[in-house]
């Protein structure tokens, strides 16, 4: 049933029948300056299929003949021919080449109404011209300043009557305004429209130049529209402005309406649609632009969710990575480190025997090898879990524990300034800035054939929040033009600062290795004192 409704309404007698009712409204509104029908057979044949124009054009010149025969001006066929005729035909058939050119109606960006505007100027013109060809055939008289002038008004009327009819008819067929929208122009109508009428009115009932002036006064309100409201509400206002001049000029009895207000709507309405299509092509950008703020700012919210959980994780394998090297290195400590003792221990007992046993050799041979056993694993308790770091706090482990040692061992010059409170800092950031520290200078040693190696640390608060500032450099030879990123060990140093959700910079010195890292420790409330406390 519904399709069988929408097809009927969809169909040329239908479409046929409403226009010649429109039409036959719209006749009795003829004057000067003022051809809306023209504009409604504009608008009528732009928004219908071509193939439903027979129905709107043979509807059209039988109301033609109707009016005719009702106002006693029958001039017979070729009167009919050369009188109604020629019009519909001339616009049917620009409208028809200007749609093979891609014209369309829409009034969405300034580029479709300059479009629509141009359509309409090419349409009104050649329908003039050929309405002055004809008049000059049959008079037979070359044209004179009279009919130059009307030529010219039945320009001005008929691209007044598309500028009035069609941005109407296609804001009711193609683009309905919202309800929200249309009480929005019905309250501004009220409260904008009605008393510019009425000053308009009151104006025009005085000499001139006031009712010269009440009419271009009475245009601010179409700019107020189409800056408020789009082409919508430009289309709306000149319509009522319009309207409004006619009315004036039958209260205050003119006889012929001047044709200097007319053409000032003219101009103004065409510039009130342009702004109004920009002013809606503005808003829509500024909506697409706040959804996009929007949608970016969920996105946004849910990298840094993620990015969080990812640090989180990364942090608790960091935390279970500490706990497992702590509870490997208690139990080397204890097992491993308790048999050797027990092994020397027990060599000592045995140290008179096998001496005489003329076996010393093999005495001094164990206790040898335990003694690089004790320190192997020594060295190992102190990758595992530097026991200095327990001992002595942050910073004395950093200035005089085994990362001294090691750098002394090289040969390497180990510059050192330390200053703050490291129990600022969690113990998963004081870990990580000795275990840093610590790949940096084993990095040094084996790879960068440096002299000098230097640390620099600041710890303190900012707004509240404890940060770590490590500063690491060499005088060495620099990375390794091949490896972009550093070596398994920078990777390892950058991936654990990215866990504490820390900054880690890689400035290649000249020469040598430039390391700056900046950590962000958890609130600690101080337990403790930490005997390596310094401050600059």
């Amino acid at each position: 049933m519904r399709t069988l409704t929408t097809r009927l309404l969809a169909s040329g007698p239908f479409l046929g029948v409403c226009y010649l009712a429109a039409w036959l409204l719209l006749w009795p509104t003829e004057q000067p300056y003022w051809m809306l029908p023209f504009g409604l057979r504009f608008g009528a044949l732009l928004l219908t299929p071509t193939r439903q124009w027979p129905w709107l054009l043979g509807m059209e010149l039988g109301a033609s003949v109707f009016l005719d025969v009702h106002r006693d001006e029958v001039m017979g066929l070729l009167g009919f021919l050369i009188g109604d005729v020629p019009d519909p035909l001339i616009v049917a058939t620009g409208l028809w080449l200007l749609r093979k050119a891609n014209l369309h109606p829409s009034l969405r960006v300034p580029e479709d109404v300059t479009r629509l505007l141009l359509s309409a100027v090419l349409v009104v013109t050649a329908t003039t011209a050929v309405d002055a060809a004809l008049l000059a055939l049959m008079h037979q008289t070359a044209p004179s300043s009279p009919m130059i002038e009307a030529l010219g008004l039945d320009l001005l009327s008929n691209y007044l009557g598309v500028l009035l009819v069609v941005p109407l008819m296609i804001m009711l067929v193609r683009a309905r305004p919202s309800r929200r929208m249309l009480a929005n122009l019905i309250m501004d109508g009220l409260l904008v429209m009605l008393p510019s009428m009425a000053i308009l009115l009151m104006l025009s009932e005085h000499a001139a130049p006031q009712p010269q002036f009440a009419r271009v006064l009475s245009l601010a309100p179409v700019m107020f529209f189409a800056f408020r409201h789009g082409w919508r509400g430009a289309s709306l206002a000149m319509i009522t402005t319009s309207m409004g001049m006619s009315l004036v000029d039958f209260v205050v009895g003119q006889p012929v309406p001047s044709a200097s207000g007319y053409l000032f709507l003219a101009v103004a309405g065409t510039g009130a649609l342009m702004l109004g299509s920009a002013t809606d092509a503005l808003r829509r950008s500024s909506e697409r632009v706040a959804e996009q703020n929007v949608y970016l700012a969920a996105v946004n919210r849910r990298l840094d969710q993620l990015a969080r959980q990812l640090r989180d994780a990364a942090r608790g394998n960091l935390q279970a990575e500490e706990s497992q090297r702590r509870y490997m290195a208690a139990e080397l400590h204890d097992e491993l480190g308790q048999n050797i003792t027990a092994i020397q221990t027990h060599m000592k007992l045995a140290q008179a025997r096998l001496q005489a046993s003329g076996m010393e050799d093999v005495v001094h041979s164990v206790n040898t090898i335990l003694g690089h056993m004790r320190r192997a694993l020594h060295r190992l308790l102190d990758d595992l879990r530097p026991a200095v770091l327990d001992e002595f706090g942050l910073l004395r482990a950093l200035e005089e524990g085994p990362i001294r040692d090691l750098l002394d061992a090289a040969g390497v010059e180990y510059i050192t300034d330390l200053y703050g409170d490291p129990r600022l800092l969690d113990d998963d950031t004081r870990t990580a800035i000795y275990r840093l520290v610590q790949e940096s200078a084993t990095n040094t040693v084996k790879h960068a054939q440096a002299s000098q190696y230097r640390l620099r640390l600041r710890i303190g608060e900012r707004h509240g929040a404890p940060l770590a500032l490590l500063d690491i450099r060499d005088n060495g030879n620099g990375l390794p033009s091949t490896i972009p990123r550093g070596g398994r060990g920078l990777q390892g140093m950058r991936d654990r600062v990215t866990s504490l959700g820390g900054l880690f910079r890689l400035r290649p010195g000249t020469p040598g290795v430039h390391l700056r890292i900046l950590l962000r420790g958890n609130n600690i409330s101080p337990g403790k004192v930490d005997p390596s406390v310094r401050h600059p």
